[in-house]
């Protein structure tokens, strides 16, 4: 009986446990306590934007301890200030339709469930003409900020936030620097996307690519992570090759250096001396 009501108490509190944000986007003048609190049992007025305004900024202090008063005990903020703005009566979808392609030139796989778009101040309507301009790492997120521009040159600044899942790669244990990325050493996992720190790899760069540092487990690989896959190694034995109009010749040599496609490196032949090549295969080197 005891576990019972402790349990109940837990659900209760976790129920009416609230983390603010620093912006509500609300449907009129009234700012109504469901549009804070959703899950709350009724719905009172809790402020109003002024007749000539579009937005109202109130202290978190002071708006915390008006849900106090409506019930709800646990409420956070990380912010000073909460901002209330009124939902602009505008047409986003073009914007949207360009979020998602950027988006999607970016992770090919990425699987959109939604895309929320609104100006970070009230607008009546959107210009006839504008230009839509993105941070150029936006993509290595699911929220920022972006502006469309006018012929006039004004800027009309938006937050976004796209709720989608993408496919990336984890490594399974600890990878050495200059170990090849495989199936092996990796798993692929459907995540929800929130934020990276590069482009995750894709299934292209499993078998073709290495490590290009000490990676711990349990970790996104990401295109900054890797490296071009190691064809011939130093100390390994190569076969060069020479061909022109009047001659074709093979031998085999030592490479003294690692390298990669199209990396010149240096070899040294069975008598001693040394030549520089390019790779063209694995193991396999031309001179030119």
């Amino acid at each position: 009986m005891l576990k019972k009501v402790i349990f109940l108490l837990f659900v209760t509190v976790k129920l009416f446990s609230v983390t603010l944000s620093d912006t509500y986007y609300v449907n009129s003048e009234n700012i109504k306590l469901l549009s804070i609190v959703p899950h709350a049992e009724y719905d009172v007025t809790l402020y109003k934007i002024d007749r000539n305004r579009d937005t109202k900024r109130v202290k978190a202090k002071d708006l915390i301890k008006l849900l106090k008063e409506h019930g709800i005990k646990s409420v956070e903020s990380s912010s000073r200030y909460i901002k209330f703005i009124k939902k602009s009566p505008i047409d986003t979808s073009i914007i949207k339709h360009k979020i998602i392609q950027i988006y999607k030139e970016k992770y090919p796989d990425i699987q959109i469930n939604s895309v929320f778009i609104m100006p970070r101040s009230y607008i009546k309507s959107l210009p006839k003409k504008y230009e839509i301009t993105v941070k150029t790492k936006a993509y290595l997120s699911n929220k920022g900020i972006f502006y469309i521009k006018t012929p006039e040159h004004r800027k009309i600044f938006f937050n976004y936030t796209i709720n989608a899942k993408i496919n990336v790669y984890i490594s399974r244990g600890t990878i050495k620097k200059g170990t090849r990325i495989s199936a092996l050493n990796t798993s692929r996992k459907n995540i929800t996307f929130k934020k990276l720190k590069a482009i995750p790899v894709n299934i292209e760069q499993i078998n073709t690519t290495q490590m290009k540092r000490h990676f711990k487990q349990n970790s996104i690989i990401t295109m900054r992570d890797i490296d071009k896959l190691n064809l011939v190694k130093k100390g390994s034995k190569v076969l060069v090759s020479l061909k022109n109009k009047a001659i074709s010749i093979s031998f085999s040599a030592k490479a003294l250096q690692n390298g990669k496609l199209n990396d010149i490196i240096t070899v040294k032949k069975n008598n001693g001396k040394k030549i520089r090549v390019i790779i063209v295969e694995k193991n396999r080197v031309e001179i030119r």
